[in-house]
């Protein structure tokens, strides 16, 4: 399931794409997701609002890429709480919030499809 995550897969069948541009992770435009998956016909959009929740999961992986990015960069900068350290955390997070924008509505996606066929 964490292949089928990374690589924009469909819930239900694995093999469609969620979004229309098969790269989620370098794609800086407007992402354009399908209204159902082209292989099975799972659809993508549920109702008005449904991807509203994904702000949160989008919001708790900025929170936890911007731990990580202190941690990992602390070590460069001679105080503990140097200041400048805000300017490389706010780099990254803008850097990977396109990413996160669709991850994000990936996982919601995953969290919430039916076992139904």
């Amino acid at each position: 399931m964490i292949k089928n995550i990374l690589t924009n897969k469909c819930p239900r069948c694995g093999k469609g794409r969620i979004f229309k541009n098969p790269n989620i992770y370098f794609n800086f435009g407007k992402p354009e997701m399908n209204e159902s998956c082209p292989k099975c016909g799972f659809k993508n959009h549920k109702e008005p609002g449904f991807f509203y929740g994904a702000m949160y999961v989008s919001y708790g992986l900025t929170v936890g890429q911007g731990i990580m990015t202190f941690l990992v960069a602390s070590p460069f900068f001679a105080e503990r709480f140097d200041l400048r350290i805000i300017g490389v955390i706010a780099l990254v997070l803008i850097l990977l919030s396109s990413f996160n924008m669709r991850i994000s509505r990936i996982l919601w996606l995953y969290l919430f499809k039916s076992y139904k066929r």
